[in-house]
């Protein structure tokens, strides 16, 4: 580990920030160091300037995960380095605001048949049933399933942020069964990893891709598909059914009810909920017209 490195990491770790976010800082910096072929403490603003065009030109790499990598230079100059960093000569980037792709209760039905096992058909009803992030669903521990209450206890979800989601009773029901089919019991995870789902350590996400991939493909749903779509899928048909959008907020975790607003341009009952200008016209029929 380099001098500038255990700086780093432990500026990282003295803010408390998570494991992941301290990963990808510490990534960043790397990439940015060897970009250049220098020590990233010799690098200044026209290196950072050249490695943000970089990154949209060449690599491709979408808005968002462009400020990410802002984000971590930023911290690496301001807070490690302790210098200055100025944000006129290194814009964050215009994030593109588009809508995600939701599925209907039909399609999500389809998607969880499809699943390639009975591992991953879980997996798949857990996502959609409590609206976790993929991450928060990897993370499941058994005790977490708490059925005298029927919640589940979603621990250390982003921000590191607690919250409970409701234990649908048909979940249960199939997380019982889950349980069952488990070669070895786990006494930690609710999802353990490695082959056969016996390993002491959970799944990993990429576990829980894999499982939305292979299911999509086997449904033959054409619309792309991810964990993440199950969580919007859940917040959408919650609005649909009536649920109030603070309580939406609570059971996503969201910590500004402005991330849940989002759904209000998804829910097909507030898209419908008044008619078209174009139905209140009075117009000639086209045959008429034309003569």
């Amino acid at each position: 580990m380099t001098h500038l490195r255990k700086r780093m990491l432990e500026e990282l770790q003295r803010r408390n920030y998570t494991e992941n976010t301290t990963r990808s800082y510490i990534r960043t910096v790397e990439d940015f160091a060897r970009r250049f072929h220098r020590p990233p403490d010799c690098l200044g603003p026209q290196h950072i300037r050249e490695y943000q065009a970089e990154l949209f030109q060449e690599r491709k790499l979408s808005p968002g995960t462009v400020a990410n990598r802002l984000a971590a230079l930023r911290f690496f100059y301001t807070k490690t380095l302790q210098r200055g960093w100025s944000l006129a000569e290194t814009p964050y980037p215009k994030k593109a605001h588009r809508l995600p792709t939701i599925l209907s209760q039909e399609e999500v039905a389809l998607l969880i048949h499809a699943a390639r096992s009975a591992f991953h058909r879980t997996l798949l009803m857990t996502l959609y049933a409590t609206g976790v992030r993929c991450a928060e669903l990897a993370r499941l521990k058994v005790s977490d399933v708490d059925s005298k209450r029927m919640v589940i206890h979603v621990r250390g979800g982003k921000g590191r942020r607690d919250r409970d989601v409701m234990l649908s009773p048909q979940l249960l029901e199939e997380l019982r069964q889950h349980w069952h089919r488990l070669r070895r019991k786990p006494s930690v995870w609710l999802f353990p990893g490695n082959r056969h789902h016996r390993g002491d350590q959970p799944i990993d996400t990429k576990t829980v891709w894999h499982a939305c991939q292979k299911a999509a493909g086997q449904a033959g749903l054409k619309k792309r598909v991810h964990p993440h779509t199950l969580r919007h899928c859940f917040a959408t048909h919650l609005l649909e059914a009536g649920a109030d959008l603070r309580t939406i907020q609570i059971l996503l975790g969201h910590g500004d009810l402005k991330e849940t607003t989002l759904y209000l341009h998804l829910s097909q009952r507030h898209l419908h909920a008044t008619a078209s200008p174009l139905d209140a016209l009075q117009l000639k029929d086209r045959s008429v017209q034309e003569e």
